[in-house]
């Protein structure tokens, strides 16, 4: 998304208090209705196939397993993955609040 001018120094700001409201929502079912209101169904639905990739990524599979089973293109595993290996460790924090999380290992990505 293109930030205007005058948004530089508002952005980070709102930024973070988003990520605080976001942290602040510990039902599931208030983080998906907010979910809804913020995001468009496309932007959802981008963001779920995003997430849907990071657990198997930790558990190994091969990039084209993953775009297989995901629909989400090699390209786009591959940008994951790096995220996930040499992010900002966003991915691998969430991983620790995820379901199958102890079938998870920690070496993350496997090669394509």
């Amino acid at each position: 998304m293109k930030q205007r001018e005058r948004d530089v120094e508002r952005a980070p700001r709102v930024r973070a208090e988003l990520a605080a409201t976001l942290a602040g929502l510990t039902d599931p079912a208030a983080v998906d209705a907010f979910l809804d209101d913020l995001c468009s169904p496309a932007e959802i639905e981008a963001l779920a196939d995003r997430w849907s990739v990071v657990p198997l990524l930790a558990q190994g599979m091969p990039y084209r397993r993953i775009y297989e089973v995901t629909g989400v293109s090699v390209t786009t595993v591959g940008r994951i993955a790096k995220c996930l290996d040499g992010g900002s460790g966003g991915y691998r924090a969430a991983l620790e609040h995820h379901p199958g999380r102890e079938h998870a290992h920690p070496a993350g990505a496997a090669p394509a």
